[in-house]
């Protein structure tokens, strides 16, 4: 059943939450006028309500070795390049007479299996770049070649709701993504959600949390600096009370990737449309004896995307959320003389959810006629799938000048 936000006739705690506005419970309540927090309520739950879709990116940094991911056991080359680390037809997951997943990916065999998940093959873009740094920059920019400032996900969120509240977009991590940057949002960025909270020396904590709504503010460095202390304010005590009342009897595995926090924002009810999430630390930089290690991370991350779903569906939002996973690059085709692999190009996505009508798309690369350094040729440019989310998904129609060019998408959504 789809959860929507609706605008109350009165609000509760809950859906002060939900609309965003609940952080400003702890401002003085002589900075707003109750009619227009009733105003501001209306109009920000008639945001969310309008749609009420929400997209989630998942980044797999490290270059994911895309061939022992998804293995096409079907096609003899495959074992011709990696006769050491190969993975055995007899050790796969099967999924249909060319492809198998990797031994530990239970949760995506079973995600395919019941026609939620979407596996897009040969994803990449011209010229690729080898670099950790670059490469991701540019996934994240969605502009590879050149110098764009901001992230994709961030240009999303401005064309989307230019004015939508400050947690309309949400990347917990460490430190804020590039994809994430935004010329008009503050994303609401953090790590452990129970120790959410500007910091600031215990002398300073009542001035900074007292930020005044002054109106508009000319000076944009100013207004700047305001948003970004009342996006502090009011973000931190959303997260921290959203992760306290969580509460789920899912099995996510050894680590839910950030998953679980992200189940906690929607089921409080925070308007929050796109989420940006990752697997750290270049985890998956599989350049000697790969295949345990590499085995190990896919079944983290298979164990925590298949309990997303299901505690997705527990709270009643399994139907409004879909999940896109990448990597900044694939690996060499061939084996290398450590039992890894080395940096390469084109690579596999995937993309989750109850609404995605599973299978293959996209064209698959040869095994044989590769390019040069034996990489992939990309057969799919990933910004396809970028449109595919943001237009297919979303309902977005503005992504030609979004992505900086048109970009076929596929008809991934039922």
């Amino acid at each position: 059943m789809n959860k929507r936000i609706s605008a109350p006739q009165s609000l509760s705690r809950r859906k002060l939450i939900g609309t965003g506005l609940a952080g400003f419970g702890a401002m003085s309540s002589s900075l707003i006028a109750p009619s227009a927090l009733a105003q501001a309520a209306n109009t920000i739950a008639a945001q969310a309500a309008a749609n009420g879709k929400v997209l989630v990116v998942m980044e797999l940094s490290g270059g994911n070795d895309g061939l022992n991911t998804v293995v096409p056991y079907g096609d003899d080359a495959y074992y011709r390049h990696r006769p050491q680390i190969g993975l055995a037809k007899n050790d796969l997951r099967i999924l249909d007479d060319h492809f198998g997943l990797n031994p530990g990916m239970v949760g995506f065999e079973r995600l395919y299996k019941d026609g939620k998940m979407a596996i897009v093959h040969g994803c990449g873009y011209e010229n690729p770049s080898y670099s950790h740094f670059t490469s991701m920059a540019y996934w994240h920019t969605a502009a590879p070649n050149s110098g764009e400032e901001y992230g994709w996900v961030g240009r999303l969120a401005d064309s989307m709701a230019p004015s939508a509240p400050s947690n309309f977009l949400v990347n917990i991590a460490a430190r804020q993504s590039l994809a994430v940057r935004s010329a008009q949002h503050v994303p609401v960025v953090f790590d452990a959600p129970d120790r959410f909270m500007r910091e600031s020396f215990y002398e300073e904590k009542d001035a900074l949390a007292m930020v005044p709504d002054i109106g508009e503010v000319e000076n944009p460095s100013r207004r700047y600096l305001l948003n970004i202390a009342k996006s502090a304010n009011e973000a931190s005590t959303l997260v921290r009370e959203a992760w306290s009342n969580y509460r789920s009897p899912i099995d996510y595995g050894v680590t839910g990737l950030d998953l679980p926090k992200v189940v906690a924002l929607l089921d409080a009810g925070l308007p929050t449309s796109l989420y940006y999430v990752s697997y750290r630390n270049n985890a998956f930089d599989t350049h000697v004896f790969q295949n345990n290690v590499h085995r190990r991370l896919l079944t983290y991350t298979s164990d925590a995307v298949s309990a997303f779903v299901q505690d997705l569906d527990r709270i009643g939002r399994a139907d409004d959320v879909v999940l896109m996973i990448f990597s900044e690059f694939g690996r060499r085709v061939p084996e290398n003389v450590s039992l890894g692999t080395d940096h390469g190009a084109a690579n596999t996505m995937f993309v989750v959810g109850n609404p995605v009508k599973g299978g293959h798309y996209g064209e698959l690369p040869s095994l044989t006629d590769l390019t040069e350094g034996d990489n992939l040729a990309y057969t799919t440019d990933f910004r396809r799938v970028y449109r595919t989310m943001t237009e297919g998904w979303l309902g977005h129609g503005n992504s030609t000048q979004l992505l900086n060019g048109n970009f076929q998408p596929f008809d991934m959504f039922s």
